[in-house]
């Protein structure tokens, strides 16, 4: 049975029930049960990522929990949608696509409306060797693809990223506009609502907004770890034009998705934004080039500091990717950070946010627009069992102090077994 980490809310728990709490979800909806059932009441998101992993591809234990897993979620009278930071899969695990439709098939049994980002793991990492893909032999000058007991690729078209994006998009993005779970949430999608100067950008289905009480959401795929597709893929000497070309259109739709979000925010007074992505734009991951690996992350970085700093409200970031619970603002130098433990120290030991901007005050000086106050950001704790989610409860009218567990409109627990 999951604990229940409910604070101040214990006492209204004792009188409600699923039963009492029925689902209702739309675009400015509110669910029964919620405090006054305006606009403006407070509402609830089960927020996980980097789950199911598994330590090999043939680990299964997290997949094979991930039904009670949801079955728990489904039993949170409180939560009434979820969200997934992406990486369905580890890095250890290969990208087939039965694996994908596994998944999919487990998360149709979510009872509440579920949006998902893809991370890494499940497109822009297939193409390494570990993942199921294959490694660049440099005697050769070929491409040693893994093969499986029968002599063909293991991993979908050959661990080959573009390709893989397209299966996920086919698989949990099949029309736009539509969510996971209940499907009961109505999303704009990119591909519908994409700057018409840039017709490329509707390409990306998976890119979605919506706003719930007066909050604005919007997700962005952003995937970590191999640094928005800039590590030359399957080890080749050098990046094709096929990567490069990908990872602009990446940036380009991302930063332009954003800019939508917070114009629409703008636009309808909005009490906060919400960002959903995978990366962890500040983890440099143990990669020998340092915060120069980060480099190909800035202008995404900057968009959001930049919007977020003209809107003066409160914005929250969700993450996954570096999956060790974190909770900080690297867009202002000096600010706390409360994390888990990680190789024998705080997760908040490594941070890099000012290194990339510069250990020095005059290196801090020349980015002035990364001194953003009203940003927060939370790493969802995942690849762990038990899995657990974060109860992220956003009330509309909230004034909450900056702390560990609360930030302006939003405030939040993690729920673990």
């Amino acid at each position: 049975m999951y604990t229940r980490v409910l604070g101040g809310l214990v006492a209204a728990i004792a009188f409600l029930s699923p039963a009492v709490l029925p689902a209702v979800h739309s675009a400015d909806s509110t669910r029964p049960g919620d405090a006054g059932h305006s606009k403006h009441a407070p509402f609830t998101y089960a927020v996980y990522g980097d789950a199911p992993y598994g330590t090999s591809p043939t680990d299964t234990s997290e997949t094979d929990a991930t039904p009670a897993f949801i079955a728990a979620v489904n039993a949170d009278p409180l939560v009434s949608g979820v969200l997934h930071v992406g990486d369905i899969h580890s890095g250890s695990q290969y990208c087939t696509q039965s694996y994908d439709q596994q998944i999919y098939d487990l998360w149709t049994a979510f009872a509440d409306p579920m949006v998902y980002t893809p991370g890494d793991n499940e497109w822009a990492d297939c193409h390494k060797k570990k993942e199921g893909g294959g490694a660049y032999n440099a005697t050769t000058g070929a491409i040693d693809y893994v093969l499986g007991a029968d002599g063909q690729p293991v991993d979908y078209a050959k661990g080959d990223p573009a390709a893989n994006l397209g299966l996920v998009r086919s698989i949990f993005f099949a029309q736009p506009g539509h969510t996971l779970g209940s499907d009961s949430l109505r999303v704009t999608s990119q591909a519908t609502a994409y700057d018409r100067r840039h017709p490329e950008d509707r390409a990306f289905i998976e890119n979605v907004r919506w706003t719930r009480n007066d909050v604005v959401f919007v997700t962005i795929n952003v995937p970590g770890g191999s640094n928005l597709i800039g590590d030359p893929w399957y080890g080749v000497p050098a990046e094709t034009a096929q990567q490069a070309q990908l990872r602009a259109a990446l940036t380009g739709a991302a930063t332009r998705w954003i800019t939508a979000a917070f114009e629409e925010a703008r636009h309808s007074r909005a009490a906060g934004v919400v960002i959903v992505d995978q990366a962890d734009m500040w983890d440099v991951d143990g990669n020998p080039a340092g915060t120069a690996h980060l480099s190909n992350f800035e202008p995404i970085i900057k968009t959001i500091a930049d919007q977020t700093k003209a809107f003066r409200r409160p914005v929250l970031m969700l993450n996954g990717d570096s999956h060790v619970y974190r909770s900080d603002n690297p867009l202002l130098q000096g600010a706390p950070c409360t994390g888990d433990d990680e190789n024998g120290g705080s997760i908040c030991t490594s941070d890099v946010h000012n290194a990339i901007l510069g250990s020095t005050r005059e290196a801090w000086n020349s980015h002035p627009s990364y001194h953003v106050p009203n940003f927060h950001r939370i790493v969802v704790h995942g690849s762990t069992t038990p899995l657990e989610y974060l109860r992220l409860t956003v009330d509309p009218k909230a004034h909450n102090a900056s702390t560990d567990t609360t930030f302006g409109i939003f405030s939040w627990a993690r729920v673990t077994d």
